[in-house]
């Protein structure tokens, strides 16, 4: 009896136990592995444009770049495809606005006879460098990723599936699928590549000339030489007026003396 009663006791605590990691740790889980980008899955569209996303290029023109959307099958995932049938930037864009944190961005790429010299298909974001290991060739489906860390009170990016890069256009014809950015606390060890929002965008400020001290000293400098210069030109000019207006009684009494001495 006495055994029973334990018995129940244990599955008892091991059911409570249970249901406490359902309850609580399993939605905290659910939260931070949440897919931040919208219609990551390109599930959601119509006819030839997925829902969310939008299409950019540096060369806009319909015979340098095509970009469709490949809804769903029984057999099939959503994807996005970007062909640049000349040397361009072509890609699917989403704009977000994200707290500060790290972030996991990661995409499956195929891709079809994409040049080796410039930059290939990739995972990025509209900024300085900041992009995922690209692709070149023709390559079956390989997932890629970067992580980035935003700092302050967030940011406002754009997140880029393309072929091509800044400066560094290419030709050739990619597939993406499965699109996710999910917030981490951290970036694995020895993840590659990482990079920093914050510090990319103040390297991108111009930068002032001279120290700031050295600046403070030249105003401070120029400032003197304006009050001296004022005292000292001011000075002179109240003296010049003063003998212009001692010359003028001068002559206006002498004039006056003559004309008294000739009545």
């Amino acid at each position: 009896m006495k055994r029973s009663v334990h018995s129940c006791a244990s599955r008892g605590a091991t059911l409570v136990c249970a249901m406490f990691f359902a309850i609580v740790l399993i939605p905290s889980l659910a939260r931070a592995a949440q897919n931040l980008l919208k219609n990551g899955d390109f599930t959601a569209g119509s006819e030839d444009q997925p829902d969310v996303w939008r299409t950019e290029a540096w060369i806009q023109k319909p015979e340098s770049f095509e970009t469709h959307w490949h809804s769903p099958s029984a057999s099939s995932d959503g994807e996005l495809e970007v062909n640049n049938l000349e040397a361009n930037d072509g890609r699917w864009t989403q704009s977000l606005t994200l707290g500060p944190g790290w972030y996991e961005m990661s995409v499956e790429i195929r891709t079809e006879k994409v040049g080796d010299t410039e930059t290939g298909a990739s995972i990025s974001v509209m900024e300085d460098g900041i992009m995922s290991a690209d692709i070149h060739g023709t390559a079956d489906w390989q997932r890629v990723s970067l992580y980035l860390k935003v700092g302050g009170q967030g940011a406002d990016v754009d997140v880029a599936l393309r072929v091509g890069g800044f400066g560094s256009l290419n030709t050739g014809r990619a597939f993406f699928r499965k699109a996710s950015l999910i917030k981490i606390d951290a970036p694995p060890p020895k993840a590659t590549p990482t990079f920093d929002l914050g510090s990319i965008r103040q390297q991108a400020l111009p930068e002032p000339k001279g120290r700031p001290h050295s600046m403070v000293l030249t105003f401070i400098a120029l400032i003197l030489t304006a009050i001296v210069g004022w005292r000292v030109f001011g000075a002179d000019e109240v003296v010049a007026v003063a003998k212009t207006g001692a010359a003028k009684d001068l002559g206006t009494a002498k004039k006056k003396a003559g004309r008294a001495a000739r009545r």
